[in-house]
């Protein structure tokens, strides 16, 4: 009896050994949409899967791993953001990664200015800027035939801003409007 409890302990600190060996022969890291799983030399032969937080295999695959590290990168950009699961397993071991899939941040000045401009009548023109991040608007409107400046004027109200522009003795469908934002971003509104 004493012998089969020192053999079942043994045992027992063996498989042990063995998750926490294939614990350090592997890694799971997000990059924003990209989960890649790092398989170390000596893991050899394992099935990967990729399940959602509910434990929903949305992936498996089998991999053989000879020789030298291997990365194996799973792109989720058609799953939703969130929390993902990463099983590894072997003939003789199994371990499981929790991850988190998030969205690249894309700099205000990457975005496009938005702006919008749409004719009220002949004579006027309704211009919306919305999404600032700083103040400061140039507006200049230009006649089309020759690209001259009719009217120019800074609008410096925070987030966006929406107003009513007039004119007299041309049509709206002969101006446009030129926008150049605090940092740097423009657009071009035709009529």
């Amino acid at each position: 009896m004493t012998l089969a409890l020192a053999g079942l302990i043994s045992f027992s600190a063996l498989a042990n050994d063995n998750d926490a060996d294939l614990m350090e022969l592997s890694s799971v890291k997000a990059r924003y949409k990209t989960v890649n799983v790092l398989l170390k030399e000596g893991v050899g032969e394992a099935k990967i899967a990729i399940m959602d937080e509910s434990g929903k295999k949305l992936h498996q695959r089998k991999v053989k791993q000879k020789g030298n590290d291997v990365v194996i990168p799973y792109n989720l950009e058609d799953m939703p953001c969130g929390e993902y699961q990463v099983e590894i397993t072997t003939d003789d071991e199994r371990v499981l990664y929790t991850v988190n899939t998030f969205n690249k941040t894309i700099p205000a000045e990457q975005l496009p200015l938005m702006a919008y401009g749409k004719k009220i009548d002949d004579n006027a023109v309704n211009l919306a800027v919305i999404g600032l991040t700083e103040p400061g608007v140039d507006v200049k409107i230009r006649y089309k035939n020759n690209d001259r400046v009719l009217h120019s004027e800074t609008i410096d109200t925070p987030e966006g801003f929406k107003k009513d522009f007039y004119f007299e003795g041309f049509d709206a469908d002969d101006v446009y409007f030129e926008l150049k934002d605090a940092l740097g971003r423009t657009k071009v509104i035709l009529m």
